[in-house]
């Protein structure tokens, strides 16, 4: 018999046409979503090894990362209080840099995402404004949500600021990545002040080279507007018919 959900499952990871038995689910599409399931759980509470992370980080060249953490005192506190994940313990170990963009590269929901595609990422994105840009040695954040950035962003003196992130896992992607641009970061930034770059989890998500093209267009958007968020939208595909990122809100 044909399957005719077949061709329409190559185009997409969601959960479609998976049949019956009786008035179930076949044993196959279950045991595949409990592994899916264990999959995502495994995503939020697996912590990022920071001192393997932080050489994978070093060897692009860009400086020694410095680490960072929030005030939550553990992943479950984490989880019930995004307040504290906003809130840095200590900025002692962050160096004020002379630099046009600054990076944050944060555990966030998915310290797994940030395993698997954290420092790739940023040199797809320091190869991209290579020449253009300068760029401060990198922070690693954990226990992180994406506002604690501000307060590095502030300490670093950075004009433009990027969160690298690990996104809310699903059941159908449990290691993808996201991007905050902020202009002129500082604490009490609200969200619609952020651009978001999001589902990067290369080979089935956003590529790396295609993220970090737009970031680039943002980068230059935001210093040409002045500011971030609602007003800068993202328009790099049609940087490749000469036309502006930036529009006027």
């Amino acid at each position: 018999m044909t399957d005719f959900w077949a061709p329409l499952r190559t185009s997409t990871q969601a959960r479609i046409g998976l049949g019956r038995a009786g008035d179930g689910l076949p044993t196959r599409s279950v045991l595949e979503f409990r592994a899916a399931h264990a999959a995502a759980r495994d995503a939020v509470h697996q912590p990022l090894d920071v001192e393997v992370f932080a050489k994978e980080v070093e060897s692009l060249g860009l400086g020694a990362p410095a680490v960072v953490r929030s005030q939550v005192a553990d992943r479950g506190e984490y989880l019930r209080r995004p307040d504290l994940g906003r809130v840095p313990a200590s900025l002692e170990d962050v160096a004020k840099a002379d630099a046009d963009v600054g990076v944050v590269l944060a555990d966030g929901l998915s310290p797994r995402a940030l395993h698997d595609h954290g420092a790739a990422l940023l040199g797809a994105v320091a190869q991209a404004v290579k020449g253009v840009y300068t760029i401060a040695p990198p922070v690693i954040a954990t226990s992180a949500r994406v506002a604690l950035g501000d307060h590095i962003g502030a300490a670093l003196g950075a004009e433009i600021l990027i969160v690298l992130i690990g996104e809310r896992p699903g059941l159908s992607v449990a290691d993808s990545l996201g991007i905050y641009l902020t202009y002129q970061p500082r604490p009490g930034r609200a969200d619609s002040e952020r651009n978001c770059i999001s589902n990067i989890h290369p080979p089935d998500g956003l590529g790396y080279t295609e993220a970090a093209r737009i970031v680039k267009g943002l980068i230059g958007g935001a210093r040409e507007l002045g500011r971030s968020g609602v007003d800068l939208k993202d328009t790099s595909r049609l940087e490749l018919t000469g036309t502006t990122a930036v529009e006027r809100g």
